[in-house]
């Protein structure tokens, strides 16, 4: 991986986001059992009531104040790391997304496409390669499509501000804003076309991951089918020689009665 690059994965956000994955948790702990333990550690120690209901009373609200700082701290650091792992994607997003970062953007994934990643990996990881290929194509495309969307917008809005002014020639500008307005609008063409292509390559990779993925099941419930229905004229037969034993037996018996 490149390092201290825009636009690439360094060791150092891979490092930070192991620590921020883990950190909320260990901050929690850290500040909310100290306090109790120890006078919980005094309670236990006490040689008289009245010191024991005292450290017995500051273990309880000690155990409720840490709990409620705990809970504040959790609340924060999961708000820093949404906030870092979102410019993180933006730096990331800058020179496109390849399949290996994939994993980043989990977030702007929709839970079928999550939910097939995740079976391909498991099941299938050649196809699971190509979907994540598809995957970075449809974020990027995705993506694409909604800065445009923003920029168009703001062109417009600056087209009807100068539509306002009076006495002033905003001719040139107006001119160079309609220029920028039909360069946006080719592009999210242009990137609405990829997004269509791209949404039709990845249901072509998921029919082929169903299928291969189901293949392994239903060989497998055909096979013991096949057994099933192979054994079956032997269980009729066996349970016709079991009954006319039975009769057989019966009819001795009357005879000899």
């Amino acid at each position: 991986m490149a390092k201290n690059s825009d636009g690439k994965l360094t060791h150092r956000d891979e490092t930070l986001a192991r620590i921020l994955k883990w950190l909320p948790l260990l901050a929690f702990l850290v500040v909310s059992l100290p306090a109790p333990i120890i006078f919980l550690i005094l309670f236990l120690a006490s040689n008289t009531t009245e010191a024991a209901a005292v450290y017995f009373f500051l273990t309880l609200l000690g155990a409720a104040m840490g709990a409620g700082a705990g809970l504040l701290i959790i609340i924060a650091l999961l708000f820093y790391r949404k906030r870092w792992l979102q410019k993180l994607r933006e730096r990331l997003a800058i020179d496109g997304i390849t399949a290996s970062e994939v994993q980043w953007f989990m977030p702007e994934l929709t839970t079928a496409e999550r939910k097939m990643l995740k079976q391909m990996q498991s099941r299938s990881p050649l196809l699971a390669d190509a979907y994540c290929e598809i995957l970075a194509s449809r974020l990027m495309a995705t993506r694409l499509i909604s800065r445009t969307r923003k920029d168009l917008l703001l062109v417009e809005q600056r087209l009807n501000r100068l539509a306002l002014i009076q006495g002033a020639d905003t001719a040139a500008l107006q001119t160079e804003l309609r220029e920028d307005q039909a360069r946006l609008t080719d592009a999210k063409r242009q990137a609405t076309a990829r997004l269509a292509e791209t949404q039709a390559q990845m249901q072509m990779i998921e029919a082929s991951a169903s299928r291969d993925l189901s293949h392994g099941d239903t060989y497998a419930m055909l096979q013991r089918l096949t057994a099933a229905q192979s054994h079956l004229p032997l269980s009729i037969e066996m349970a016709q020689l079991e009954r006319r034993a039975l009769e057989e037996a019966e009819q001795e018996t009357n005879q000899l009665s």
